[in-house]
């Protein structure tokens, strides 16, 4: 599993013309599954990011209750290394990554975060202002 993180002072999600996700003041989280994950790794993964200390003064959305925007992202397993072409065999089918992407809001919603979530397999507009910028990669 990987999640890119990022501190948003505002960030939102659009499918159809109609804002799915919004937070202000918090974290954009883009989370990819590969073949390996398991609800452990959701599980894992969660504690990880809520826990992060990447917000101002080094604190994490645990600390100071920060919302989430948590995005479904396959193309975080995208591979390029062999022409420009991206080929996406890394990342986990639909049918295996969604109960996952599900399994890890699930675990931060356990922990108490705030979370909001596009939608999967949709045509998102994903919006984001970014502070600092602090954006952090996480691989489980």
């Amino acid at each position: 599993m990987r999640a890119v993180v990022q501190t948003v002072s505002s960030a939102s999600v659009t499918v159809d013309g109609a804002v799915v996700g919004a937070i202000s003041d918090g974290l954009l989280v883009l989370l990819g599954v590969t073949h390996a994950d398991t609800a452990t790794t959701a599980e894992t993964m969660a504690r990880k990011v809520y826990e992060l200390r990447i917000l101002d003064d080094e604190r994490s959305c645990a600390e100071v209750g920060a919302p989430l925007l948590v995005v479904s992202q396959f193309t975080l397993y995208g591979d390029a290394r062999k022409g420009r072409r991206p080929s996406w065999g890394a990342a986990a089918p639909a049918e295996v990554a969604e109960p996952l992407v599900t399994a890890f809001v699930e675990a931060l919603r356990a922990r108490g975060a705030k979370v909001e979530t596009g939608r999967f397999r949709a045509h998102m507009l994903v919006e984001s202002v970014n502070v600092g910028p602090r954006t952090v990669l996480l691989e489980l």
